[in-house]
């Protein structure tokens, strides 16, 4: 089972503005307070298809671990490693087309996926989402060859959260074990998947996630949106010129 939450949004800012606001959001607390748990944040690749001209660029961000309190109160010590702080990966994809006026994001987590796996879909775009046609939702065709920025950017967020906690492959791991402390806890972890059913709770853990949702996605729109009023007070240049001289010359490059 896979549980879904899509929400639609509306930043008063222009396209290009909006995309450079999403590439610092996790560049520091001091730009954007709600990054805080943010731990660092790593660019993989970045390249401009020469053809398309669209930029495709894939990051890594290690953050403080928001596995929901709940799910971890709900699951045995063996599976969430206790308690303690904890940090995971996210892997982060986007596809920019600043011609068409288009960005599609894509961000899943590289821990915990047998716990809880959770995929972030965004799509920013120009046009709202009621009026966008089918060759533009596929990222072909052209928004407009005018040069007036539109002054306002819609972004489309989709969440997908998918529990294989007691699958197959825990069996598989639990067959494959020898080592005797790992046995112990595999059949102690095995009685509780029994106990409990594992299709219930499944359902549980992807329920506990899809309801933090709200919140999760109004500090994330919060955050942006300090970015975004920063950019529009102050400049780009200005904001970027700050933060090189606070936390050093990062943009050279």
């Amino acid at each position: 089972m896979v549980l879904t939450h899509t929400t639609n949004h509306t930043y008063s800012h222009p396209f290009p503005t909006v995309t450079l606001a999403f590439f610092l959001r996790y560049y520091s607390p001091r730009l954007n307070p709600f990054s805080s748990h943010v731990l660092s944040s790593d660019t993989i690749s970045s390249h401009v298809d020469p053809q398309t001209g669209r930029l495709h660029t894939t990051r890594i961000h290690m953050k403080k671990t928001r596995l929901p309190s709940a799910v971890v109160k709900l699951l045995p010590s063996s599976v969430t490693g206790g308690g303690g702080d904890k940090s995971s990966y996210v892997l982060e994809t986007s596809v920019v087309d600043i011609k068409e006026g288009w960005m599609k994001t894509e961000s899943r987590n590289l821990n915990y996926t047998g716990v809880l796996s959770v995929v972030e879909e965004q799509r920013y775009s120009t046009t709202p989402p009621d009026q966008a046609t089918s060759s533009s939702l596929s990222g072909s065709g052209t928004v407009g060859s005018s040069r007036t920025l539109a002054p306002n950017t819609f972004v489309t967020t989709t969440f997908s959260y998918r529990s294989t906690l007691g699958g197959k492959k825990h069996e598989k791991a639990a067959a494959e074990s020898t080592d005797g402390n790992e046995e112990s806890g595999t059949r102690r972890f095995g009685d509780w998947i029994s106990g409990w059913g594992a299709k219930r709770i499944q359902s549980s853990i992807e329920s506990i996630a899809s309801n933090k949702t709200d919140d999760q996605i109004l500090k994330s729109r919060d955050g942006m949106r300090i970015v975004l009023e920063r950019l529009r007070s102050n400049g780009v240049v200005a904001v970027l010129r700050e933060l090189r001289r606070r936390e050093g010359n990062v943009f050279e490059q």
